[in-house]
């Protein structure tokens, strides 16, 4: 699920344009997915699906069990629809809400938890749809995560006639450290907690398309129509040519007590 911070509201996403660009975010994926050891049979919990890439990966990783995906953005859900038709069930919601017809064998979930404001209540709500002795493996921004973004986006934010559309304006991301997170995590239930930060810099193919679809959304959503585009163009302008990305990844891995 990719919502903003509450204070900024729901933001939806261009579907098609971030199922074009997130190269980087399927690697990551992938990688992720490649230590989570599944018999085959389990029911997953895909949580913040997306346009359904990585949940296309795992429905294939689990043929005799079930996947289900939720992502709070419609449009992502619309797109996953397409990629995946029927193979996998699919739900719009914010993950802080999360409720499950049933609980869930694993929760996966990649490049999704650091548009979460409120990490206790989401850590929360996973331990819930977590069947006992349940699994969660993740991978999100975090603490140190994309800092010159951040300041670009401060530095062009205060401009006008940006100032006046975006007076107030609080961070969008929440970055955790690793240290928070499994504090975080163990209040919530969680056990066998491990979580750890990796440095993953990337440099896009299309600067432009890749910073506003991946990150300045909730920003231009406050922005009238005619200013939304100049503000993204000064951003990726500040941040220079070739653009590099300093991404920080906060890796997670927990368990629910029980068999």
């Amino acid at each position: 699920m990719r919502a903003a911070a509450s204070h900024v509201g729901p933001r939806d996403w261009d579907a098609e344009v971030y199922h074009r660009v997130s190269a980087p975010q399927l690697e990551w994926a992938t990688e992720v997915l490649e230590r989570l050891d599944l018999r085959g049979d389990e029911v997953v919990l895909d949580a913040g699906c997306g346009s359904g890439r990585v949940t296309a990966l795992i429905a294939e990783r689990v043929p005799r069990g079930r996947v289900i995906g939720v992502d709070a953005s419609e449009s992502m859900i619309a797109k996953a629809r397409d990629t995946l038709a029927d193979q996998v069930e699919l739900h719009v919601g914010n993950l802080t809400e999360l409720e499950l017809a049933d609980a869930v064998d694993v929760v996966f979930s990649n490049a999704v938890f650091h548009w979460v404001a409120d990490h206790d209540t989401l850590f929360a709500r996973l331990h819930r749809v977590l069947k006992p002795g349940g699994r969660l493996v993740a991978q999100c921004g975090g603490e140190g995560n994309v800092a010159a973004l951040a300041e670009a986006i401060a530095e062009v934010g205060a401009r006008e006639p940006f100032a006046d559309h975006l007076d107030g304006f609080e961070p969008i991301w929440n970055f955790s450290s690793a240290e928070d997170a499994e504090r975080r995590l163990r209040a919530a239930g969680f056990e066998d907690i491990v979580c750890w930060l990796e440095g993953k810099p990337v440099t896009p193919d299309d600067s432009f398309d890749y910073v506003t679809t991946s990150a300045l959304g909730p920003i231009m959503a406050l922005l009238p129509d005619s200013d939304a585009r100049s503000f993204a163009e000064a951003v990726v302008e500040r941040l220079g040519s070739p653009l590099t990305l300093e991404y920080v990844r906060l890796n997670i891995v927990a368990r629910t007590p029980g068999a």
